[in-house]
């Protein structure tokens, strides 16, 4: 079973998908950060320095101590993170869309070089000379 589990491991395709794995991890944080400190600025600035990272809607009070401070946040639907979550899909699909795009055209050009001409096949004029051919023939 060990032994089984080495060669299992040790395939090609199960390294290059830790690979990816490991990348898109990186990558989605790089998108977060992206989005949470470039973009979102911006946006906010323009709608009147809105902090979209803290836009909710509260349902519940938090609860405080006798001096003011919060001892349990009280729940609340977060729709700015969920706005900017949604930022961050749209921004990784869009990229993963180029990716997979520039990769099918490379592909296509290679299958294209690589397959060979078809036989052309007998010509119309070929075709009628072996009918008139077989007709004198008879």
């Amino acid at each position: 079973m060990l032994k089984e589990f080495k060669e299992f491991i040790m395939r090609g395709n199960v390294l290059e998908l830790a690979v990816a794995v490991i990348i898109a991890g990186a990558f989605g944080a790089i998108v977060t950060s992206f989005t949470n400190d470039i973009i979102m600025p911006p946006i906010g600035a323009a709608m009147g320095d809105v902090d979209f990272s803290e836009l909710s809607y509260q349902l519940t009070e938090d609860v405080m101590d006798g001096e003011g401070n919060v001892v349990a946040e009280g729940a609340a639907i977060r729709y700015g993170k969920f706005i900017q979550t949604i930022i961050d899909f749209l921004i990784i699909a869009f990229i993963i869309f180029m990716v997979v795009k520039s990769y099918n055209r490379l592909t296509e050009k290679e299958k294209e070089e690589e397959a060979p001409a078809p036989d052309p096949g007998p010509t119309e004029i070929d075709l009628l000379k072996e009918i008139r051919d077989q007709l004198a023939k008879k």
